[in-house]
């Protein structure tokens, strides 16, 4: 049946906000771990390299270090192979600029890989969700070098100067994995018991989802953990306690968050009475664990990879904004003299997001703190030219703040990114002030000009169709839950689970797909009555199911022959 009377014509451009993108909001719990991060990686290359007397490889050092940012809401497991294919794929875009900037010298050839290497990194972590700070970094290292010095011959000893710095950086953000090995398990469920509580607090459209949304990620951080552990399986008891929060008689968000805040603090896991199915939960969760261990898993996950980067892929289109965006910006600052207009690539790289709408948000923040910060630059760049340590400590400063203060709002984070940039290029030589001023200034305007322009013009229409397509997954992943709880008594408890779980997934999916699509311009308008029923069938049915009245089995065995026992869960 058609939806047309429930449609509204939107307008082809949305309005624009001025004052919202750039409110500052509260920082990230965990804002202190990439920045502690980054100063460690970096410190121990630069300060290694300030006793050598070769302070001017400090390019290709920070490559590796700068991907000390990224993996730090994983479980160790995954963190470590995310930071190898992090610190990999780093290396591979240096090779290919530093390759590039050995053979040729021509402006326009520079550019022109500069954007199809931000496009593919863009298009390659929006693939596998790495999460921030996303290609940003890697758009940022490789634009950087092929516009610097370079001969042929010198590119195998500076890619292993990245590589060693990368293992440092590697070493830093898995180590602490022997000190509190479910770390990140702990946050990921102090989330999910906190949305819960607010959900309970105050129930509605925006703290369900969100509650189903942290439930879903922390689910997803348990099952990609490894080998359940005491502590483990305390919290996946406690993951039922948030999902159960919704469709209890007599919830007390109280109660949620002294769980969380236990959970998130270093003592023992709170264990509370069992929610009704927590037994059932566990045996779901460990068959749902043993199948993505399986091949076909494996297997699952390669082809969903494949899709994202595959034709008719909802990616394709902002990858096509980025390239558009970053050659436009590289090839106008050519046109008007910038000799190296690595940094208008970048600025154009990093502005597009999920939509045209938060597209503009990123264009007004890069802009207003590119613009500060080299005010923030011209300020220190003095300081910094005292001596060679000054110089290190301003860099490892700045690298600290930027981080501190970017998930505050992205343009406070640009204050500090913007003099760090300026600063890295003192390792190789002083550069006149008034120079790097003004050429900075003006790579900043360009490319945001023509970042966005590339962002308006390029329309995403699959964005409507993702829609469309996240509607009918959501619909049989609710028909599929409902037909698992009829038919549980025969089916047992772990097909009921998975069922649950997808469901969650499709509808996190769902309002993901929505979030995206409104913020677009130049498209049809989206079925919004549609959206909303199937988010409320889809909750309602979680709820629903949330108690289940199955047969209670036994948690399968953490190790041969020994169950897991909830009492000794004493923080790892």
């Amino acid at each position: 049946m058609s939806d047309t009377s429930t449609r509204s014509r939107p307008p082809f451009a949305r309005p624009l906000a001025l004052a919202a993108p750039l409110r500052l909001g509260r920082p990230s719990d965990t804002w202190f771990k990439p920045a502690l991060s980054v100063v460690v990686a970096s410190a121990v290359p630069h300060l290694a390299l300030l006793a050598l007397g070769r302070l001017d490889l400090v390019m290709y050092t920070m490559a590796g270090s700068l991907c000390a940012l990224y993996g730090h809401g994983l479980p160790y497991a995954r963190r470590a192979r995310t930071m190898a294919g992090v610190v990999l794929s780093m290396a591979a875009g240096l090779a290919v600029a530093l390759v590039t900037a050995s053979l040729t010298h021509s402006t326009a050839v520079l550019v022109a890989v500069g954007a199809l290497l931000a496009a593919a990194q863009k298009v390659a972590c929006d693939a596998v969700r790495i999460g921030p700070p996303g290609h940003v970094i890697l758009a940022f290292v490789s634009s950087a070098a092929l516009f610097a010095p370079q001969r042929l011959g010198q590119v195998p000893a500076h890619l292993a100067l990245t590589l060693a710095a990368g293992a440092v950086a590697w070493l830093v953000c898995v180590g602490p994995a022997l000190f509190r090995r479910e770390g990140p398990e702990r946050r990921a469920v102090a989330r999910a018991l906190e949305a819960a509580a607010d959900l309970v607090a105050e129930p509605g459209p925006r703290t369900r989802h969100t509650a189903a949304a942290a439930v879903h990620g922390a689910w997803q951080c348990l099952l990609a953990c490894g080998r359940p552990t005491p502590v483990r399986r305390s919290l996946e008891r406690l993951v039922v306690q948030a999902e159960a929060a919704g469709a209890s008689s007599h919830p007390d968000p109280d109660r949620l968050r002294a769980w969380a805040a236990l959970t998130r603090a270093r003592g023992p896991v709170p264990e509370p009475s069992p929610a009704p199915g927590t037994a059932a939960e566990l045996y779901g969760i460990d068959a749902e664990r043993a199948a993505l261990r399986a091949s076909d898993g494996r297997r699952d996950a390669r082809r969903t990879l494949l899709r994202g980067l595959g034709p008719g892929s909802h990616l394709l289109p902002v990858a096509a904004r980025t390239l558009i965006g970053c050659a436009l910006a590289g090839y106008l600052c050519a046109a008007l003299g910038v000799g190296r207009p690595y940094w208008a690539i970048v600025t154009a790289a990093s502005l597009y997001q999920a939509n045209t709408t938060l597209t503009w948000n990123r264009t007004l923040q890069r802009t207003l703190g590119n613009l500060l910060g080299v005010l923030v630059f011209a300020a220190v760049l003095p300081l910094s030219r005292t001596g060679p340590l000054a110089l290190v400590l301003c860099c490892l400063f700045f690298s600290f703040a930027a981080e501190a203060l970017i998930t505050r709002n992205y343009w406070l984070g640009s204050v500090a990114v913007t003099p760090m940039a300026l600063l890295v290029l003192e390792f190789g030589g002083t550069h006149p002030a008034g120079e790097l001023v003004g050429d900075r200034v003006l790579d900043t305007v360009l490319g945001a000009l023509a970042g966005f322009l590339a962002a308006a013009l390029v329309t995403n229409r699959r964005a409507a169709g993702r829609v469309e397509r996240a509607l009918e997954a959501a619909a049989q992943a609710r028909t599929d839950a409902e037909r698992a709880y009829a038919d549980r008594a025969r089916t047992g408890p772990a097909g009921l689970d998975r069922a649950r779980r997808a469901l969650t997934a499709r509808l996190v999916e769902l309002r993901e797909a929505a979030d995206i699509a409104a913020g677009e311009w130049w498209q049809r308008a989206l079925p919004e009555q549609r959206l909303l029923a199937a988010e409320r069938a889809g909750h309602r049915t979680l709820a629903a199911t949330a108690q289940r009245q199955g047969p209670q089995h036994r948690a399968p065995e953490t190790r041969r022959g020994a169950a897991a026992p909830a009492p000794s869960n004493g923080a790892a």
